[in-house]
């Protein structure tokens, strides 16, 4: 009997554990879950963080598409502005007879005459007929090959003529670029400069040309003492 009661109770206090240990376990397991959950607070918290980032990046990818459409229209500003440069700087070129330049003109050959040694031409006959041209219309002038500038100086040295400080010597062959028709017949015309220097015994030759070529000046430029006014 004493027996029976005793395993009974050995039998009780075994279940009692059991269930002590599976209530503890229980308990356990919910609290590491609770633990390892996160708070419904911060799930908002990072929700409300995740749509910002977005927005931010959505703001981000439109500020840098502006960007590089703004610096591609800086970059056709730019070599806009270059080109413009160019043609400027090629325009000023070309006024200032530092190109070579071709078109229709005349071509004027003036050389004493075989035989006479009563006259030479002089600086003021070759200065004649630039005047000439130009009023005629001419755009460009070159005297054996000199390009005429506002700066060329035209001067007797000796039996020679200085042009761009260099000496050239008879027969002048005088090209000049412009109306051909206009230029030849300022030259002809009756008692003109063609007539006269016929006269004072220089052989005066003009024919009218589709294609004359001015070599371009290559000396130097120099302005030492013309400085460009300041508004």
């Amino acid at each position: 009997m004493k027996k029976a009661l005793k395993k009974t109770t050995y039998l009780s206090i075994s279940m009692v554990a059991v269930v002590v240990g599976l209530m503890m376990a229980f308990q356990f397991r919910t609290n590491s879950s609770v633990n390892q959950a996160v708070p419904l607070d911060r799930v908002q918290e990072l929700t409300i963080e995740k749509k910002q980032v977005e927005r931010d990046l959505t703001q981000l990818k439109e500020e840098s598409a502006d960007l590089q459409f703004k610096l591609a229209e800086a970059g056709k500003g730019h070599m806009a502005a270059t080109g413009a440069l160019e043609s400027e700087l090629f325009k000023n070129k070309l006024y200032g007879g530092l190109v070579p330049v071709e078109g229709q003109g005349v071509e004027v050959l003036l050389d004493n005459l075989p035989g006479s040694s009563f006259y030479n031409i002089k600086d003021d006959d070759l200065l004649k007929v630039l005047n000439d041209l130009r009023g005629a219309g001419a755009e460009a002038i070159a005297i054996n090959d000199q390009r005429i500038l506002a700066t060329s100086e035209v001067r007797l040295a000796g039996s020679h003529i200085n042009v761009n400080l260099t000496r050239l010597s008879p027969p002048y062959k005088v090209v000049a670029i412009g109306p051909s028709a206009t230029l030849k017949s300022s030259l002809e015309l009756r008692g003109g400069l063609k007539e006269y220097l016929n006269d004072l015994g220089v052989s005066v030759t003009v024919q009218s040309k589709d294609r004359v070529l001015a070599p371009a000046y290559n000396g130097p430029l120099r302005f030492d003492y013309a400085k460009p006014t300041q508004k």
